[in-house]
């Protein structure tokens, strides 16, 4: 139990006539192919890091933290991102650049080590999806 988050991304498939896909797996036999409008992909996950949720809950959410799926622009994650790198250069901003949130299992509120690893995974995160040309929608959610 605890605050899990992640980016997917959505890629809307048309059709997939002229593509063959197989669906292998207990319980998917009753998928039909031709059915399939959306490939979702997990392109970040995160636990517990509570100033990377904040950030999307106050920027992206408009304030509403209810674990909805949340639609995230390419300038939004490129803002977070600066964020980011600032904060990895200057441990001292970092309470000032992205503030951590206390919760229900949100983890700790603590500027340490753990706190910086999340700095540096986002980075490796939004850096990954920024540099992927197919860019359809990238989506944030959360629960806990």
């Amino acid at each position: 139990m605890g605050l899990d988050m992640h980016l997917t991304q959505r890629t809307y498939v048309s059709s997939l006539d002229g593509h063959s896909i197989t669906l292998v797996g207990k319980g998917l036999e009753h998928i039909k192919p031709e059915r399939i409008k959306y490939v979702i992909e997990d392109v970040g996950y995160w636990r517990k890091a509570n100033a990377i949720h904040h950030w999307f809950v106050e920027n992206v959410q408009d304030g509403e933290d209810d674990c909805k799926d949340y639609y995230v622009s390419r300038e939004k994650l490129s803002e977070l991102l600066g964020l980011v790198n600032e904060g990895l250069s200057d441990h001292g901003k970092a309470s000032e650049l992205l503030p951590t949130r206390s919760g229900f299992f949100f983890g700790s509120t603590d500027y340490d080590s753990y706190y910086f690893d999340d700095l540096a995974d986002t980075k490796r995160i939004i850096e990954s999806v920024l540099e992927e040309e197919a860019h359809d929608s990238i989506y944030y959610s959360s629960s806990w």
